[in-house]
């Protein structure tokens, strides 16, 4: 099997990419770390073909799948693992470049090269998209704002591709994470990597590993199954009250 996994240099995606090559199968792993990639690359040997992408330009997508190898075009599964937050400030302070940029990479990137992908995976009749949205697509939080928003849209749209999909071989599968520690999520959402460090303190987050294993498991069922969405957490990590705001009393 061939696949493709975005946002591959580091976390969840190299994870992904480990697993599925150690298992015998075919990984491109893009990204737009020519040094991450490279990296990888010797880490893993032949079975893994490196391509710089950056997913939130059209161009630079197509033109990273028009140079791919004559045998390695036919991907079996495209794993849209490229995505980030950036900040927790309240809406109404947040930055508007960062919301545009979260948009551009979780939204508008997972949808593009799924467009360009999927008529392929229909041709050969076989495929599978994997997309990795988040618990923040479900559960709402202060400061979750735009970023809990574009990981809702990647459940809708993974639940919409299984839609218009239903009864081809061709499957449609999402995965939110919960708490995850090991990556470089929080740094690059706190631009502060001792912030970063106490999102974790005192927990034991699921792992980069903990993810790939889902998605390897996700991907190698039968054909005729279908996961249409898994969410996944930590033991330490559960639900709570809803966010209550209360004005102190007059008396």
């Amino acid at each position: 099997m061939i696949v493709l996994v975005t946002g591959a240099t580091s976390g969840f995606g190299a994870e992904m990419a480990r697993k599925f090559a150690r298992h015998g199968h075919r990984v491109i792993a893009a990204g737009r770390r020519k040094d991450r990639l490279d990296a990888l690359a010797a880490e893993i040997g032949p079975a893994l073909l490196p391509v710089v992408m950056d997913v939130t330009d059209r161009t630079s997508i197509q033109s990273a799948l028009d140079k791919l190898p004559a045998d390695w075009k036919e991907i079996d599964v495209l794993i849209n693992n490229a995505g980030l937050a950036l900040g927790v400030a309240p809406a109404q302070q947040a930055s508007l470049e960062e919301w545009e940029t979260m948009i551009a990479t979780n939204c508008k990137g997972l949808v593009t090269i799924t467009r360009f992908l999927l008529p392929g995976m229909l041709e050969r009749g076989r495929g599978h998209i994997i997309n990795i949205s988040s618990g923040a697509g479900a559960h709402p939080y202060p400061g979750g704002n735009v970023y809990g928003a574009t990981k809702a849209f990647v459940d809708q749209f993974s639940r919409n591709l299984r839609a218009d999909l239903v009864g081809t071989p061709v499957r449609s599968s999402n995965i939110a994470p919960g708490l995850a520690g090991g990556t470089e999520f929080s740094n690059v959402r706190l631009k502060d990597d001792a912030a970063a460090a106490k999102v974790y303190e005192g927990t034991t987050p699921l792992s980069a590993a903990d993810i790939a294993e889902t998605a390897y498991w996700i991907a190698t069922l039968p054909s005729h199954v279908n996961v249409n969405h898994i969410e996944v957490m930590p033991t330490c990590q559960g639900f709570g009250p809803m966010n209550i705001k209360r004005t102190p009393s007059a008396n």
